[in-house]
């Protein structure tokens, strides 16, 4: 019996959330419209494993802590929502999948697992926080909720003052074992949320740090770490472009790793979008021979991995 391909699928936050979906019900719905795609893979014989991002989620619970916050009462640090973040989507996924696959007769467990991922304490981005995170704010409130929570603050592209955050590579997975027993017992993990909890190691301890870990990179380490044969981040999109929005505008196919690596020097992929998606699949391909990574949207994923659709970088 041939074995199966196993496939790490990064979703991105598109994936529950758009922009006139916003409530949980709305997001639920999102949620079962995505694990009919995740389902097409399972029910096509391919061993799935989901990470997944939390931006527009985890910045909700931001919000809601902000305006709940008091002096006697504080608001839960950075670290505290993204494990709560993990939990909401994870709860939605999870449901949205065993619905799907009750509905089409297939027996198949899925577990969510909050994720802590392990991060260096001297990575350089805890010198220079540049990740924004939660709402925007005039100059004058920025610089006064810097001063009385301890922020750093910028502006945004012209769109206001945001608190940033560091963004360190992920290292480790933390519950990488637990991930691996779940696979082998024939469960799909739905894990690495958001990113992953970043945590750091003090002797033997472990300490959750206010960061965010890039959802995609945390997503290539756990398809490095269960020896996917794919990762597939799954986005807006149908494939990478070259000259993005523009007349000569192109979408890539199959490409190599020295090719792309040519265009992402030509600064054709944006570093709020693409650029991260890019940079983990060329990781993931270069971290084993054999390895493939394919970035498409979700409702493509199939026909992507049938190669009738999407980018496919390989070494």
């Amino acid at each position: 019996m041939k074995k199966a391909l196993r496939v790490v699928v990064a979703l991105g936050g598109n994936a529950l959330q758009t922009s006139s979906a916003i409530s949980a019900e709305d997001q639920k719905r999102v949620a079962s419209e995505t694990a009919k795609y995740i389902v097409d893979l399972i029910q096509s014989g391919y061993e799935i494993v989901i990470g997944h991002g939390n931006g527009p989620q985890v910045g909700d619970i931001l919000l809601a802590e902000e305006a709940s916050g008091t002096k006697e009462k504080p608001a839960m640090p950075l670290e505290t929502d993204v494990a709560m973040s993990q939990g909401q989507i994870g709860y939605w996924l999870q449901q949205a999948i065993e619905n799907e696959l009750a509905v089409r007769g297939i027996k198949k467990s899925i577990a969510t697992v909050v994720t802590q991922v392990l991060v260096n304490k001297r990575d350089q981005a805890f010198k220079n926080p540049s990740k924004p995170i939660g709402p925007f704010y005039t100059e004058r409130e920025a610089k006064d909720l810097a001063k009385q929570r301890g922020w750093t603050v910028k502006e945004d592209s012209g769109r206001g003052w945001r608190r940033v955050v560091p963004s360190p590579k992920p290292t480790k997975i933390v519950e990488e074992d637990v991930i691996k027993k779940l696979i082998k017992d024939g469960i799909i993990p739905i894990t690495v949320g958001g990113g992953g909890v970043p945590v750091v190691k003090r002797g033997l301890r472990l300490k959750g740090v206010d960061a965010v870990i890039d959802k995609d990179m945390a997503s290539m380490e756990l398809a490095r770490a269960v020896k996917a044969d794919i990762f597939m981040p799954l986005t807006a999109v149908d494939s990478v472009k070259i000259n993005y929005g523009t007349p000569n505008e192109e979408s890539i196919g199959k490409i190599d790793i020295p090719r792309i690596k040519r265009l992402m020097a030509d600064g054709h992929f944006a570093a709020g979008s693409m650029l991260p998606k890019v940079k983990a699949a060329i990781a993931f391909v270069e971290s084993r021979r054999g390895n493939k990574a394919i970035i498409t949207s979700p409702n493509n994923a199939l026909k992507a991995l049938g190669g009738d659709v999407g980018t496919t970088v390989t070494n």
